[in-house]
């Protein structure tokens, strides 16, 4: 059995599409496989998709995703207008039992490493419980050597190993950025990128990635 941390270098960068990818090749691939999403805020379409993606259309959402926010913000803002909070030793159980389950368990993180989850906790307290590999998806634009290199080193910091990268291209033209960032990644964070999307591409090669 294995599970993942797939965390994201910022908001919006394609995590939830890369677990997609991922789950859609294992479930080719015959693996039994979940994702899940322990904190998902503003609606529950990327932890739908990754349902879908898995092919099990019919599980409880509850299972996957047992903290839902209706409020569209960061989890810390969510729960105080919701009157909740966020426990991060039952998530941490939820993912566990997802692991009792699968043989691939993919755990998105909500946001990017430090979004706030609560008073003085963010992802990373999360990320340290769960002590998971990390998979970076990074998003292949300007700028993106720096959060990078910064995302790296948090995960580093929490004691955890970043095992590869995934550069995602979300925008048709390719500039200068785009073309470098690949090399520019791999010298300055030490890490490889294990697989590069181009834009309107959903197939990934799990055994890569995932070895």
């Amino acid at each position: 059995m294995s599970a993942y941390l797939i965390a994201g270098t910022d908001v919006g960068v394609g995590k939830t599409h890369v677990v997609c990818a991922l789950l859609r090749d294992l479930v080719q691939r015959g693996i039994s496989c979940m994702g899940c999403k322990p904190v998902s805020c503003g609606d529950r379409k990327e932890v739908r998709a990754m349902r879908e993606a898995a092919g099990a259309p019919m599980l409880n959402l509850e299972a996957i995703n047992p903290l839902y926010l209706r409020t569209a913000a960061d989890p810390r803002v969510g729960a105080e207008f919701e009157r909740t909070a966020v426990d991060v030793e039952a998530l941490v159980a939820s993912v566990q039992a997802l692991q009792g389950e699968y043989q691939t368990v993919l755990v998105e993180g909500t946001g990017s490493w430090e979004t706030p989850l609560g008073p003085g906790c963010t992802m990373a307290a999360l990320a340290g419980a769960l002590q998971l590999p990390v998979l970076l998806v990074v998003s292949n634009r300007q700028g993106a050597v720096s959060h990078a290199v910064m995302t790296v080193r948090a995960i580093r910091a929490c004691g955890l190993e970043c095992r590869g990268l995934i550069l995602n291209q979300q925008q048709e033209e390719w500039d200068t950025a785009a073309v470098t960032n690949r090399a520019m990644l791999e010298e300055y964070t030490g890490v490889p990128v294990l697989a590069e999307l181009i834009l309107g591409e959903d197939e990934m090669d799990s055994a890569v990635v995932l070895a």
